[in-house]
């Protein structure tokens, strides 16, 4: 199985228009869109549900009214303030319930249940590009991280029953526990980077972490034209570091014209930019080992 995973060390760099291009070029995928917290390539994809699931990850403490005597116990050992008095019994603020279990631990009545807890809703759907495997993380919630394990689990499932070889997924940005997630077993590493200071210094955050997970890598400079020195900063760190850089994308307004239209970039009437766009993915694609 190959799995190629889009990433950036930080937000912003166009990550997820060029895999929407990509998922537009590529033949013969499974698309995963990785970030869970604030997923958008559904926004230009447009993908019809074929199933869901529910996300479970945790306890929450639940207070049945029956069985409570209004002691309020519980609400004085809470240490997050989750416990709060409602009309002569206690109930529990999910959005600041830690699941910490002391609470249930203490009740004299036995009065709390701890369940567990619905963090988010994962998809399997359909697009005009193919199967994508997907997912929804509530606001607040947490384990981004085994969300996205899931869903790497669920795609290669579903690349085994359709007897496809290649997952294209769009990661998460930054280096945290969800990008660690997401490099789980990718035959490559794609990093979308901008020339500006904190383009190259996140980028070397997140080649550092492929380096440690030993993960081939190679680097996309997009809108290189808004600083030179820092494009030519960001090759010289490639050569230095044997990361393969597979091309370079102007800015150029058709992306945010294509994003308007709810199309990948590549979808547009022929033009220079989105020709360059398909050279680079044929470069991608020759890096990628033959099964």
């Amino acid at each position: 199985m190959r799995e190629i995973v889009v990433i950036s060390g930080k937000g912003g760099t166009g990550k997820t228009s060029l895999t929407a291009a990509f998922a537009h070029l590529a033949q013969d995928k499974i698309l995963c869109d990785l970030d869970v917290d604030a997923p958008d390539l559904h926004i230009l994809l447009e993908p019809q549900t074929r199933r869901q699931g529910a996300f479970l990850s945790g306890n929450e403490a639940i207070i049945d009214p029956g069985l409570c005597q209004a002691c309020g116990l519980c609400a004085e050992k809470c240490r997050f303030g989750a416990i709060q008095a409602v009309e002569g019994s206690f109930r529990v603020n999910a959005s600041r319930c830690e699941g910490c279990k002391v609470c249930v631990a203490l009740c004299p009545h036995q009065a709390i249940d701890f369940q567990d807890r619905l963090c988010g809703t994962w998809y399997q759907s359909e697009t005009r590009f193919g199967p994508m495997v997907h997912a929804q993380l509530f606001p607040g919630q947490e384990n981004s991280g085994r969300l996205v394990s899931l869903l790497k689990q669920q795609a290669r499932e579903l690349a085994q029953q359709k007897g496809i070889d290649l997952i294209l997924s769009d990661g998460t940005p930054g280096i945290g526990c969800p990008v660690i997630a997401s490099l789980s077993q990718a035959t490559l590493a794609l990093i979308v980077t901008e020339p500006t200071p904190s383009g190259l210094h996140d980028l070397k955050r997140i080649a550092d972490l492929c380096e440690h997970f030993r993960i081939r890598t190679a680097v996309l400079i997009n809108k290189w034209d808004l600083n030179l020195d820092h494009t030519e900063a960001i090759e010289t760190l490639c050569a230095e570091k044997g990361y393969v850089p597979v091309g370079r994308l102007p800015h150029d307004i058709q992306v945010a014209q294509a994003m308007v239209q709810r199309k990948a970039v590549t979808e547009l009437e022929e033009n220079p930019f989105n020709l360059q766009v398909r050279q680079i993915w044929k470069t991608i694609e020759s890096l990628l080992p033959n099964n």
